[in-house]
């Protein structure tokens, strides 16, 4: 098949998800073209079969901001048409289907079916304000075919936007090959922990809906029972507000702020815990790749992390903003070694199972072909 790709091209789970899905289909065969205004965060080498196509946006005094939005709907007809697409997959769907709807119309070759894959923010978030909703409605409705990173988030859309089209569940995945509990030869623990202290991790977009406060009250929590470090990975609007909290609490010998890192595998296998007390998540796929390498997570309920973590198997689930609860059962796992390795053994095992690239990209494949043909 011939394939194109149009994703935010940032370090967040979406980008992430679409890139690795556009390698993985590459390798098998296929034809793949991205389409975005930048590369791809994870997309870090020539590889057969992938190709990019970058948007230009022209900056004209008329315009407050440069429309993106059009410049992208036409590279999407220009590159349908050169590379005889037989998809468009689309990751979002604001801005990202309602460019593919566009470009459809422009369309005079082949028309290509569009495929939309809804992440979370533009549902719970984006697609939830009034002035966004019918844009976001119709967009999905006037998809060839639409699927959802996990059965949460299906539901929400469904019972959000009252769509007419069906939804197939399709969760994020891990890219076996790239993420196991090993620890590799390019990051040593001991670079950021010494051999009787604990390493904790969370990575995040920093965004307030991530509740990086609540990471830093949590760690400073178990910090006072057991000797420990934390690492922040990850960039966003509340880094200013995590270095801030970490001042006050006195916490700065005790804490790491990594920024963004394209190689978060070599440093996930060091970890005895990964933190995610996020407010929202779709799936959260930050917590499916710590689990990948052999790492427990906390995380909050009522959101899409009960689909990735067995609470008190693979990690525990708390409500949001019960750090203390989330603290206590830090403490408690990782006072008791046998449990703890029990828990890892089971992280790494349960995302095999469940999560792993050859499984997910395989029903991707088999979604495609049921678009094109029905």
């Amino acid at each position: 098949m011939n394939i194109g790709i149009t994703c935010y091209p940032v370090a967040g789970g979406s980008g992430i998800v679409a890139t690795e899905l556009g390698v993985k289909l590459a390798d098998r065969g296929h034809q793949v073209h991205f389409i975005s205004y930048a590369l791809p965060f994870r997309f870090d080498k020539f590889r057969q079969n992938l190709f990019f196509h970058g948007v230009e946006t022209t900056a004209y005094p008329l315009f407050k901001h440069p429309p993106y939005t059009l410049s992208l709907s036409a590279k999407m007809a220009q590159v349908a048409c050169q590379s005889e697409l037989d998809i468009l997959h689309v990751h979002y769907a604001v801005p990202h289907a309602t460019c593919a709807f566009l470009a459809k119309q422009m369309i005079t070759c082949r028309i290509p079916k569009i495929i939309t894959t809804l992440h979370g923010t533009d549902i719970t978030l984006v697609g939830s304000d009034p002035s966004y909703f019918d844009i976001t409605k119709f967009s999905i409705n006037s998809s060839d075919g639409v699927t959802a990173v996990s059965s949460y988030l299906a539901e929400e859309t469904k019972e959000v936007f009252k769509i007419d089209n069906g939804i197939e569940v399709i969760p994020n995945f891990f890219d076996n090959n790239r993420f196991g509990p090993s620890e590799g030869p390019t990051c040593s623990r001991k670079n950021f922990a010494s051999k009787d202290e604990f390493l904790i991790t969370h990575i995040s977009n920093f965004r307030p809906v991530k509740r990086t406060i609540d990471v830093i009250d949590i760690f400073e929590k178990i910090s006072k029972k057991l000797p420990a470090k934390l690492l922040l990975i990850g960039e966003g609007p509340d880094v200013v507000l995590a270095r801030r909290q970490v001042n006050k609490k006195n916490l700065n010998g005790s804490v790491q702020f990594l920024g963004n890192q394209s190689n978060v595998e070599a440093i996930l296998p060091l970890s005895d815990l990964f933190l995610l007390p996020s407010e929202e998540e779709s799936f959260g796929l930050a917590a499916l790749e710590a689990l990948a390498c052999g790492v427990p997570v906390i995380g909050t309920t009522g959101n899409g992390l009960v689909e990735v973590i067995d609470d008190n198997v693979n990690g525990f689930l708390r409500p949001v903003g019960a750090t203390t609860a989330m603290a206590n059962i830090a403490i408690e796992l990782l006072s008791d070694k046998p449990r703890l390795e029990k828990f890892k053994q089971n992280a790494a095992k349960i995302a095999y199972e469940r999560f792993n690239a050859d499984k997910i990209v395989t029903q991707y494949e088999q979604y495609y072909e049921k678009i094109l043909n029905g």
